[in-house]
C-alpha cells in the first residue's frame, strides 16, 4: 500500500499530460523518473484515471525494457554486454561489481537502496567498449578496477 503522497504526485503528472490514452507512456516515464521505478499500484491507478484497461497499461509497461516494477537504487549502474563490450571483457567488470556490492543475477539492488546493477544489450558506445553507465554518465574502457573506483567515489570513500 502506497502513501497518499504517491497518488497526489501522480495526479499532478496526469494533469500535466491530460487524461487520454496517448499520455500513458509520458506519465509512466515521469512516475519512474520520480521514484526510480514504476509501482504497480500507481500503474493501475493511472489506467483508471486515463480511461484504459489495466491490462493494456501493464502490457505497455512490460513491453518496454526501460520500465521497472522493482525499486531501484540511487545509482543505477548499467553494464553493457553487447558484442563489442562482451569481447572486450565486460563480464569481469560485472562480476567485480556483483562481488563488491553483494549482488547477483537475481539480486540487482543493494539493501541500502544505494546501487542497482543491470546488464544491457547496448549503450550505443561500442567504440568506447567496454562501457558502463551510472545514471546518465558514461564510463568508457572499463576494467574491474576502474568500476570499483567508481563505486568508491559514489560512496564518498578515499581512493
Amino acid at each position: 500500500m502506497l502513501d497518499q503522497s504517491y497518488y497526489d504526485k501522480t495526479d499532478e503528472i496526469i494533469a500535466q499530460y491530460g487524461r487520454k490514452e496517448s499520455s500513458l507512456i509520458p506519465i509512466m516515464q515521469d512516475i519512474q523518473g520520480e521514484y526510480r521505478y514504476l509501482p504497480g499500484e500507481l500503474l493501475s491507478y493511472v489506467a483508471k484515471e486515463i480511461g484504459i484497461r489495466e491490462a493494456k497499461a501493464f502490457s505497455v509497461a512490460t513491453f518496454y525494457e526501460n520500465f521497472s516494477f522493482e525499486p531501484k537504487g540511487k545509482y543505477i549502474i548499467k553494464v553493457c554486454d553487447g558484442t563489442a563490450c562482451h569481447v572486450r571483457k565486460s563480464t569481469p567488470v560485472l562480476e567485480a561489481l556483483y562481488k563488491k556490492l553483494g549482488l547477483s543475477k537475481k539480486k540487482h539492488t543493494t539493501d541500502d537502496m544505494m546501487f542497482t546493477v543491470d546488464t544491457v544489450s547496448c549503450l550505443g558506445a561500442c567504440g568506447l567498449a567496454p562501457t558502463m553507465m551510472v545514471n546518465e554518465d558514461v564510463h568508457p574502457a572499463m576494467t574491474p578496477e576502474k568500476a570499483l573506483e567508481v563505486i568508491k567515489k559514489l560512496r564518498g570513500e578515499q581512493l
